[in-house]
């Protein structure tokens, strides 16, 4: 898929704290199984009873941008996906999207659906959770920013259970989510059975894709991979 145009806002770089930069392949989303550079910022205001990212919560190290753009080039990938924590906790996340995306990458946003992600650089293809009841955070899940969303976008379903899949099929009904953007249904890691979420989907004839998170097929939860 091309780029959208954008004009450059000249937003200063400015200093991000960064958790860590990885190579791996996608896990998830439409890119799934491409060489993807990971930039994790370090942060996040939410506590999903199911995290994998824990320790991403505090610490990490200050970089500056210019240093984040020239590790991210020594990996040699064109696909370079921005997550957290919680990315857009960080002011600084805006110019750096915008400077990745400046610089010829695919780029992707990983984020919690809590925060605004009106400012995010066009060019950008959004992977925007919806937080289901399950998750433990249902109630910092921000409607309107399905209003940000376009074809190229993402909306992502973390399924625990039989009520987090009835949650979110009537969700996907009352904001005609999948009118929007594609729809990502994934069963929550070890909560699950993968197979009986793909059940669900094909009894009930969703527009929606089924996912599993690949690098945890390959992995498990072994940090920076």
């Amino acid at each position: 898929m091309e780029p959208v145009p954008h004009t450059s806002s000249r937003q200063p770089a400015g200093r991000l704290r960064i958790s860590e930069i990885f190579l791996s392949v996608q896990g998830e989303s439409t890119t799934v199984g491409w060489p993807t550079v990971f930039v994790r910022l370090t942060g996040c205001p939410l506590r999903c009873h199911y995290c994998d990212t824990e320790y991403a919560f505090r610490g990490g190290t200050v970089m500056p941008c210019e240093d984040i753009l020239d590790k991210v080039a020594d990996y040699g990938v064109r696909h370079v996906t921005v997550t957290g924590g919680e990315p857009l906790a960080q002011s600084a996340c805006l110019p750096l999207l915008e400077r990745l995306c400046d610089a010829g990458y695919r780029v992707s946003l990983e984020t919690s659906g809590a925060l605004d992600i009106g400012g995010v650089d066009p060019r950008v293809m959004k992977v925007m959770d919806l937080k289901t009841p399950g998750s433990g955070e249902v109630e910092r899940n921000r409607y309107d920013n399905l209003d940000h969303l376009g074809i190229h976008d993402q909306v992502k379903f973390v399924i625990c259970d039989r009520e987090d899949y009835l949650w979110a099929r009537r969700t996907l009904d009352e904001y005609g989510i999948a009118g929007r953007c594609e729809v990502l249904f994934s069963p929550a890691f070890g909560e699950l059975d993968a197979a009986q979420l793909a059940g669900w989907i094909l009894d009930d004839r969703l527009p929606v894709r089924f996912q599993l998170q690949l690098h945890k097929v390959l992995w498990g939860d072994e940090p920076g991979r």
